[in-house]
């Protein structure tokens, strides 16, 4: 026999070297995960499309809340978004840096949350890298950069994190940060709150704690802002499509246009419904495993969900609109691959092969050709920054009416460069239009809607017109400019005198 003091003295040793490398494992995922955002931020920098940033700059260096700084507008879609954006700008003074910045914080942010979720499953511990390195050069979601799909992905996954844990405090805060991220994510916090077991359990600390981080912003909007909710839910929804092409069919013409890309970016989305179809089938023979899986399932399905919701909404396919379903089934896809061990070899196999290549298309290939590996643009940003500036010391301090894409003028130019998105007095004729294609219901909440906005409010008169052709420039035009882009290839853009 072994004396009894020698049992303690074997037992002590391992657990202190366990002790001593606790902080190093804790923290070797957050700070790779920064590491390698940082250098994909680096890499797409020049491709950021979102209007947001000039947001963030008129927020903080000027406290007014607009696209451009001569008019109150409220096209944000994200408030969140633009209040974090914002609060970075004031403190680094630069939004593209604070855009970078924020988007470390929110993968950080995916990492621990998955981390989290993967201990409580019971998953291996590759689970969060993996699923954080297909996020990371997804086509489409590295395309997304700068828009809100990261800040919301962050908040979707911590609200899983505390449905799983049944802490409605918590899940009501975030719940109420997710409504200021982004309206449309509420269908996927609808999905994850009800799906669960004994959901009412909490429900009213759940809902006051929602209200309590939501109404102050809604109401301020409401109020001071002349709209509760963005001008963007008129303004996109009244689109419809772009010709034949919607949010139903929008994957099949990016495939036109970006064939490599786009199979890359919607693979997760064909692998999840594969895979549900599976853990279906083995959830209900009681499967152990798929029990494990089943919060990534109900992650998923609030996915789908979103994605038939878009469907029904009839809206042009604006790629970022697919980001949420493919977020929420990448992560399904690393659980469930990480789930089954018998099959490891072939997973890491796989895994490397599609993040190599992702990364190839989202970011190698894209420095080679100036464009994110999708886009809807006219021109690549860079060219519209160098437009942008030309074209602020063309307007000398005169309104110029944009009917080509603002985003990146607007932030580049500096001066009253007015669209519907930029100028609050163009809106007026939209709300008529959706009060005139909605019912009784529909009115009413529009109507209630802007209860606050003054309709009476002219639109700006610009004294010079920035238009796009795909023809000779038209003699009289003050400057113009070669645009091009995969998406409409080569035209011209030209700023003329607007006649009358």
């Amino acid at each position: 026999m072994r004396p009894a003091s020698a049992e303690p003295k074997a037992s002590a040793e391992p657990k202190e070297t366990v002790g001593a490398l606790r902080p190093v494992a804790a923290w070797w995922l957050p700070a790779g995960v920064a590491v390698a955002s940082a250098v994909v931020f680096a890499l797409v920098r020049g491709y950021l499309i979102d209007d947001a940033l000039s947001y963030a700059e008129n927020l903080a260096f000027h406290g007014h809340w607009g696209l451009i700084e001569e008019g109150t507008a409220n096209t944000a879609t994200s408030p969140l978004n633009v209040l974090a954006l914002a609060a970075l700008t004031f403190v680094v003074r630069d939004a593209v840096l604070a855009a970078g910045v924020l988007f470390v914080l929110c993968q950080v942010s995916v990492a621990f949350a998955l981390r989290r979720l993967g201990a409580r499953a019971g998953l291996p511990s590759w689970f969060a890298p993996l699923a954080v390195g297909l996020l990371l050069v997804n086509p489409l979601l590295v395309s997304s950069i700068g828009l809100e799909l990261a800040l919301g992905s962050a908040v979707v996954l911590w609200l899983l994190v505390f449905s799983v844990e049944r802490r409605p405090v918590e899940f009501g805060l975030v719940l109420g940060l997710l409504a200021l991220v982004r309206l449309d994510l509420l269908v996927v916090a609808v999905v994850i709150f009800f799906v669960r077991r004994d959901f009412w359990l909490g429900i009213w600390r759940t809902t006051f704690a929602a209200l309590a981080v939501m109404v102050p912003w809604f109401l301020f909007s409401w109020t001071v802002l002349g709209s509760a909710v963005p001008d963007t839910l008129i303004i996109k929804t009244l689109q419809q499509s772009w010709g034949p092409w919607d949010f139903t069919n929008g994957p099949l013409v990016y495939w036109r246009h970006f064939p490599v890309a786009t199979v890359l970016s919607f693979l997760p989305l064909v692998a999840g419904a594969l895979i549900g179809l599976l853990w279906t089938v083995r959830y209900r023979q009681g499967s152990e495993r798929a029990k494990r899986l089943q919060p990534f399932a109900l992650l998923a399905i609030a996915g789908a969900v979103h994605y038939v919701t878009y469907m029904w909404l009839t809206v042009p396919p604006y790629h970022w609109y697919y980001g949420p379903s493919i977020i929420a089934a990448t992560v399904f896809v690393a659980a469930a691959a990480s789930v089954v061990e018998r099959v490891r070899v072939g997973v890491f196999a796989v895994a490397a092969a599609v993040i190599a290549w992702s990364a190839t298309v989202s970011v190698v290939l894209d420095r080679q050709h100036d464009y994110s590996a999708i886009t809807t643009n006219h021109a690549s940003s860079e060219r519209y920054q160098q437009i942008g500036r030309e074209l602020g010391a063309l307007a000398n301090g005169r309104v110029v009416r944009s009917t080509a894409e603002i985003g990146a003028l607007a932030y580049s130019c500096q001066c009253a460069l007015v669209d519907i998105f930029s100028d609050r007095g163009s809106l007026t004729p939209a709300i008529i239009e959706s009060k005139n294609r909605s019912g009784p219901l529909g009115r009413a909440l529009i109507e209630a809607n802007f209860r606050f906005l003054d309709q009476t409010v002219p639109p700006a008169m610009p004294a010079l017109v920035l238009e796009e052709t795909w023809t000779e420039v038209p003699p009289g035009a003050l400057a113009s400019w070669d645009i091009s882009s995969p998406w409409t290839g080569s035209q011209h853009l030209y700023l003329r005198p607007l006649d009358g």
